[in-house]
């Protein structure tokens, strides 16, 4: 019995994005294509980012500004002021560079589907994005391609 591996169950040649598109123009791919999230990539076709529901609902989620104390003319805050300018870019920004996740979690067409799995579940995403030995995007693997492979 051979591993299944990414390769088998991947999406090739997924719908992108491009950082400076709009957040409208991603949505609507997005709802055209019926996907979840799309990758961001370069002008050279690199990934650079991952834009999703979840990041686009962030944008519509009320900003809460961190907590914070001040004790003897010094700040001391409860929770991180990045996460809040972070929360309000997406807020805020018109472009999927605003919105997107930078530095998203990749596999390759090789790597087990066990392996991905468990960075499905450990990290709580819902899919990542394939990269050939070059750094290329040539697919995307979600959890709907998993269960796929569980059916066998």
């Amino acid at each position: 019995m051979t591993t299944a591996v990414v390769q088998d169950y991947m999406t090739t040649n997924p719908h992108t994005v491009s950082p400076t598109d709009s957040i409208e123009t991603a949505i609507k791919l997005m709802e055209e294509k019926q996907v979840r999230g799309l990758p961001v990539v370069d002008e050279g076709g690199k990934l650079v980012g991952l834009i999703t529901e979840a990041d686009l609902i962030v944008r519509e989620a009320p900003l809460e500004p961190p907590v914070y104390l001040t004790l003897l003319g010094s700040v001391i805050y409860f929770e991180s002021p990045e996460k809040f300018h972070h929360h309000l870019k997406k807020t805020l920004g018109m472009q999927v560079q605003d919105a997107m996740t930078t530095n998203p979690i990749t596999t390759t067409p090789t790597t087990p589907i066990s392996e991905v799995a468990q960075a499905i579940v450990h990290h709580h995403i819902s899919r990542l994005p394939v990269l050939d030995e070059t750094g290329g995007l040539v697919g995307i693997i979600t959890r709907h391609d998993l269960m796929q492979a569980l059916k066998l």
